[in-house]
C-alpha cells in the first residue's frame, strides 16, 4: 500500500475498464470500476457510450470543490444518464446528483441521474427530483434506454440563477471532509 496523505486506502494503480487509463487504486475506484463493467456486460452498453471521470468545479464562500460524475451514458450523441457513486447513503446523494445532471452539458438537462453505493441504486428524474426506480438493475438496459430515449426530455437549462443555484448545492453537498476535519487539500497544491 503507497504512503499517501489521503483519507482512502491506496493500493497502488489499475487500468481503467473503458479508457484503458491507469488511475489509482483504491476502494471507492474498485466499485466504479465494477459499475462500469455492469454497464458494459450486463446492461449492454459499448465502452464508447460512458463517459469516464467528468467534473463540475465550483468555488463559493472561499470554498472549492470538484464534483464528479463517476459515469456519463449516452446513446445517439447524447449523454440521457449520468451514474454518481458514493459510498453509505444514497438519500444524501439525490439532490447533488439531480444538480449535476442540469449543468454538467451547456446545451440541455441530462434527464436522469443514478445514485449508487455500489451495492443498490436509486434513478431519479432530474426535472421534478423523484425516484423512478431502485437497485442496480432497475439501471436501464441499453435496449430499455433506445425506447426510453425517444419519452426523454433534453430541455436546455438556461436560466442563470438557477444554475448558480445548482451549483451550490453541488458546491455544498460534495465537500469531502477529510479523518482531520479539515476540506481535502488539492494534490501538490502549497496548503496541502
Amino acid at each position: 500500500m503507497a504512503d499517501s496523505p489521503s483519507h482512502h486506502l491506496i493500493y497502488g494503480t489499475c487500468t481503467d475498464f473503458v479508457t484503458g487509463e491507469s488511475v489509482v487504486d483504491t476502494d471507492d475506484e474498485r466499485y466504479r470500476q465494477k459499475l462500469a463493467r455492469f454497464l458494459v456486460d450486463e446492461k449492454g452498453y459499448a465502452k464508447n457510450e460512458l463517459t469516464m471521470r467528468q467534473t463540475i468545479e465550483t468555488l463559493f464562500s472561499k470554498q472549492f470543490v470538484t464534483s464528479k460524475i463517476d459515469v456519463g451514458v449516452s446513446l445517439d450523441g447524447r449523454c440521457f444518464m449520468i451514474l454518481r457513486y458514493g459510498p453509505g447513503s444514497l438519500v444524501t446523494r439525490e439532490r447533488s446528483a439531480i444538480a449535476a445532471a442540469r449543468v454538467l452539458k451547456d446545451s440541455y438537462q441530462i434527464p436522469l441521474a443514478v445514485v449508487t453505493n455500489g451495492e443498490d441504486a436509486e434513478i431519479l428524474d432530474t426535472y421534478n427530483g423523484k425516484i423512478l426506480a431502485q437497485g442496480l438493475e432497475a439501471i436501464p438496459s441499453r435496449d430499455e434506454a433506445k425506447k426510453m430515449i425517444e419519452t426523454l426530455e433534453f430541455k436546455p437549462f438556461v436560466d442563470e440563477k438557477r444554475r448558480e443555484r445548482e451549483l451550490r448545492i453541488m458546491n455544498a453537498f460534495d465537500i469531502e471532509i477529510c479523518c482531520l476535519g479539515g476540506p481535502c487539500a488539492l494534490p501538490d497544491a502549497p496548503e496541502g
